[in-house]
């Protein structure tokens, strides 16, 4: 396939590699030209504007913000400007308004458009294991699919509009922080009482705490199945309110926020329900 890649920070230049191991013609453009030219003594082209790398006809683009891909799609000599035929696949983690600016923006300049968000760090990048979620037209993504296979280990495809990857992305990446800090007060709560922050972090690990909580509660808070309950409200807020205890007055702002809730929910009459009652709205 011949492909561009634009974007060569620490996912970029991982994603980029993979297109080059798997043998693809790469073209890549970098706003710091420096990032751009060990591709280059790698065998990749260099393209001197977005616009230019939109030659190869299908570009990858993964860059750090909303501002950033603006520029290179609206701005001066970009994406936006390289006439019809083009597409483009937005790998980036940004805004869902930006997404349905761009997928109309596309269309009307005659060009193709689709999100394909990535999840995985760095090292994962550059393995070509990165999963990634990606959304529209089912042409285009078949089209995208080569580029997807160099650098992917996966694909889920959720529907032929752009803008349902980047919220599925954003979505995902408020769940990362979530998680920080159900992992912060854990160790908190623990923590109070000898238990170090190593021996509670293996524990979830060993335990496989996540993947199990992931699994059984997802499908009920997304049927809105609650009743009849496996564990009832009241009693999760009893145990909510003996973490808060146990802690000793150490910091629980997202316990706090579950006491509230559930309280709420209590007192309209749902304490008998199951605690993926949490879920409903």
């Amino acid at each position: 396939m011949d492909v561009a890649f634009i974007g060569l920070g620490q996912m970029g230049s991982g994603m980029a590699g993979c297109l080059m191991d798997a043998g693809h013609a790469v073209t890549v453009w970098n706003r710091d030209p420096a990032k751009a030219q060990p591709f280059a003594d790698r065998g990749a082209a260099l393209a001197t504007s977005p616009a230019q790398a939109a030659g190869s006809r299908v570009v990858f683009t993964m860059l750090a913000n909303d501002d950033a891909l603006e520029a290179v799609c609206f701005g001066d000599d970009g994406l936006l400007a390289a006439g019809p035929g083009l597409l483009h696949v937005s790998c980036s983690t940004v805004s869902v308004a930006l997404t349905e600016r761009l997928t109309q923006a596309h269309t009307d300049a005659g060009q193709r458009f689709v999100s394909a968000q990535v999840l995985g760090r760095p090292d994962v990048a550059a393995a070509g294991k990165l999963s990634i979620v990606a959304a529209g037209p089912p042409a285009d993504l078949d089209a995208a699919q080569p580029g997807f296979d160099a650098f992917g280990a996966r694909t889920i495809r959720l529907g032929d509009r752009p803008a349902m990857a980047a919220a599925a992305k954003v979505a995902l990446n408020f769940g990362i922080a979530a998680v920080i800090e159900t992992i912060s007060e854990q160790i908190r709560i623990a923590g109070a009482h000898e238990v170090s922050a190593t021996q509670m972090a293996q524990l979830l690990v060993e335990s496989e705490f996540g993947a199990r909580m992931f699994a059984s509660y997802a499908p009920m808070i997304a049927s809105e199945r609650f009743e009849p309950a496996g564990f009832p409200l009241y009693l999760g807020r009893k145990d909510v309110g003996l973490a808060i205890a146990a802690a000793d007055g150490a910091p629980l702002p997202l316990a706090q926020l579950l006491a509230e809730r559930m309280d709420a929910i209590i007192a309209a009459g749902g304490g008998a329900r199951d605690w993926s009652s949490l879920g409903q709205v």
